[in-house]
């Protein structure tokens, strides 16, 4: 009888046997047994010092690339179990996957981060949201979207989720002042009106800044380009792209760009009791400022 007894084990085996042989070719690039293994180990250790062990379900949202394998067979080594699923899932079918299966962690790509911390707060049992790759699709046109970037210092907020929080609280008062009467902000980085996303934060951490993107819709977002870089079978498009509305399919009304910056500025400004002026960015302002556009722009 084999003393192999777990996928974890077998894969240990298979490295030892094979080495340097191919176990994934993925976009041209062979990735042998060995780096498998190495790069599983990673996930299992990591995992293990976020308190994951035998048992416990670690939820997978990625799609068919490398990091899949690995965090497989790293949660296989710890004897945990993997529990993957559609990344064309949205809030509701994920919420109901996560609490169903008691995940205590969810390892997802960059792209899907704002829509599980929108939902994550709806799952208990949820502690952890690992995410891998530098897939970010930032939704950002000319005279269609209006991104206000304000630095402020971490001082200001508690933590993160503070400045998620306080600064939706802003954007919700300027939305109602244009018109959006039922604008709500919807956990982090998710703003609301009608059912539908009218705005989006993004916030990056550089040394003891926070670098804050308010993205609002002004009007209707041209989704077509996105379907060219990324191709989706068409039964499924609805379920990549949560429906999306703008100012003036809310109001009937335009909104410049300049209105809406001069809004959260003065509605920070009030909030924080600081002066928010516009100017040549310090060093550390204008690295954040660079990372952030590189993101914005990785697909």
């Amino acid at each position: 009888m084999s003393d192999i007894n777990s996928l974890g084990v077998m894969l240990q085996e298979s490295a030892r046997k094979f080495k340097k042989k191919e176990a994934i070719i993925f976009e041209g690039r062979e990735i042998s047994y060995r780096e498998l293994d190495e790069n599983a180990n990673k996930v299992a250790n990591g995992l293990a010092s976020l308190g994951i062990g035998k048992g416990d379900r670690v939820a997978l949202m990625l799609p068919n690339i490398p990091e899949f394998v690995y965090s497989f067979f790293g949660i296989q080594k710890l004897g945990a179990v993997a529990v993957p699923f559609n990344t064309m899932y949205k809030g509701r079918e994920i919420t109901f996957i996560l609490n169903d299966c008691g995940a205590k962690a969810i390892i997802t790509l960059t792209n899907f981060a704002n829509l599980i911390n929108e939902i994550k707060y709806d799952c208990p049992e949820l502690k952890n949201v690992l995410v891998t790759g530098q897939r970010t699709l930032v939704f950002v046109e000319p005279d269609v979207t209006a991104n206000v970037q304000i630095v402020v210092e971490k001082a200001f907020f508690e933590s993160a989720d503070d400045a998620f929080q306080k600064t939706g609280a802003v954007l919700v008062d300027v939305l109602k002042s244009v018109g959006v009467a039922d604008a709500w902000y919807k956990h982090q980085g998710s703003l609301r009106a009608q059912g539908k996303k009218i705005a989006t934060i993004l916030i990056s951490e550089v040394e003891n800044l926070f670098v804050i993107n308010s993205v609002l819709f002004l009007n209707a977002l041209e989704t077509d380009p996105f379907f060219k870089v990324v191709w989706v079978p068409p039964e499924v498009k609805d379920k990549v792209l949560e429906p999306m509305t703008s100012v003036f399919e809310q109001t009937g009304k335009q909104l410049s760009l300049e209105r809406f910056k001069d809004s959260v500025v003065e509605k920070f400004s009030a909030s924080f009791g600081i002066e928010i002026a516009e100017g040549q960015m310090k060093r550390d302002e204008l690295f954040g400022y660079q990372k952030n556009r590189a993101l914005a722009y990785r697909v």
